[in-house]
Order: structure tokens, then C-alpha cells, then sequence
């Protein structure tokens, strides 16, 4: 199976993404913006969860989370990798790059975007700290003012992954599955350098 229609993809990884989140969605899978994001703490020890990735830019992939959360500290380190995976496709991509911090006027755009709900339990919740009782929790959200969800909270926002690597991978027939790396040398540089490579 061609996933990319032969040896000569298109220059711009981000337009691969693109492509092939429309065509997941087209081919009915959910939860097409789930991403395993991998950071690391400043021992090394690496860690990974799902998070949603919100936005593709033309230079990055955003997503939104608490700033004083385990994963916002470790973002904070500025490097991150995350992987997308469609496993009904026999898809998926490989992101590795730079972290920094979206403004703080487009981190305002996207929580206002986001459910009330959504909205208060940002400021609901101390993520990752230790919770001593559910009851805690629960008593702070039956208890916060509704107008919190008119004003975003300083500690939540958008992180950017700016990549220097896109690996896209396709499942091929007797596992000679079908892999396309772009890289690049800084996150300025506009023109990436393509292989394609062994399985």
C-alpha cells in the first residue's frame, strides 16, 4: 500500500499531517487529535500521556494544559516528542521538536472556546498534586463561583511543539511498512530534508 503516493511526497510535513487527520476523520475514526505526548523530568526520566492536540499551525502543533502540572513543569524543560496513531489506518506519525508557551491573548481565545464546565475545572483542579479525599475536589466544584469560567486562570494554557523531526509510517505487507522521515536543523528553517527509510 502507497501512503504517499510514490517516492516524491510533498515538501511540507505539516500538510501530511493535515492530510491524513482529514482522512482519518473521513474514514470515521474518533479522538483523531489524541496524541501520546512524551516529556521528560530534570532527572530524565521520561513520561508520556494522551493529551488533544488543538491546533496545527503553520509552524507547530498546539495543545492546552495546567501550567503547574507535572506535564506543564516537564514542558517547561523545552523539549518534547509526542506520536499519533491510528491503528484501523495502520497509520501513524512521529513528532519530535521544541517546546515553547503560546501567547497569552491565543491561550485566552481557546479556553473561552472551550464548555463552562471545561472552563471551571481548570481552576478546580491543582493538577497532579495530591488529592487527600474526592470529597475535596468535589466541594471546590460545587462551590466556585461560575463567573471563574469568564476569565481564564494564569496557570492554564497553550504549549507549542515546534518540530525538528516528522516521521510518518504506513504498515506494509511482510512488515515492509512504508516510512518517510522530514527533518530539519532549527525550527526556522523552512526547507526540510526528506528520506524515505528501511522498515
Amino acid at each position: 500500500m502507497e501512503f504517499f503516493g510514490g517516492d516524491d511526497p510533498v515538501s511540507n510535513p505539516f500538510e501530511v499531517v493535515k492530510s491524513w487527520m482529514q482522512f482519518a476523520q473521513e474514514s470515521g475514526e474518533t479522538d483523531i487529535e489524541a496524541i501520546d505526548l512524551a516529556t521528560v523530568d530534570d532527572h530524565g526520566m521520561p513520561n508520556v500521556r494522551i493529551v488533544y492536540m488543538r491546533e496545527i499551525e503553520e509552524n507547530g502543533f498546539v495543545f492546552y494544559t495546567n501550567y503547574d502540572g507535572k506535564k506543564g513543569q516537564e514542558l517547561l524543560n523545552g523539549k518534547a516528542a509526542f506520536n499519533l496513531y491510528y491503528k484501523p489506518l495502520q497509520r501513524q506519525i512521529r513528532v519530535r521538536g521544541l517546546v515553547e508557551k503560546v501567547s497569552p491573548e491565543q491561550s485566552n481565545r481557546y479556553f473561552l472556546s472551550r464548555a463552562e464546565g471545561s472552563r471551571l475545572g481548570a481552576w478546580v483542579s491543582k493538577q497532579s498534586q495530591v488529592l487527600d479525599h474526592r470529597d475535596i475536589l468535589t466541594k471546590a466544584w460545587k462551590n466556585i463561583d461560575p463567573s471563574k469560567a469568564l476569565k481564564r486562570p494564569d496557570n492554564w494554557g497553550g504549549f507549542r511543539v515546534v518540530p525538528l523531526e516528522v516521521e510518518f509510517w504506513g504498515m506494509g505487507d511482510f512488515r515492509l511498512h512504508d516510512r518517510f522521515c522530514w527533518t530539519r536543523k532549527n525550527v526556522d528553517d523552512t526547507k526540510w530534508e526528506m528520506n524515505r527509510l528501511y522498515p
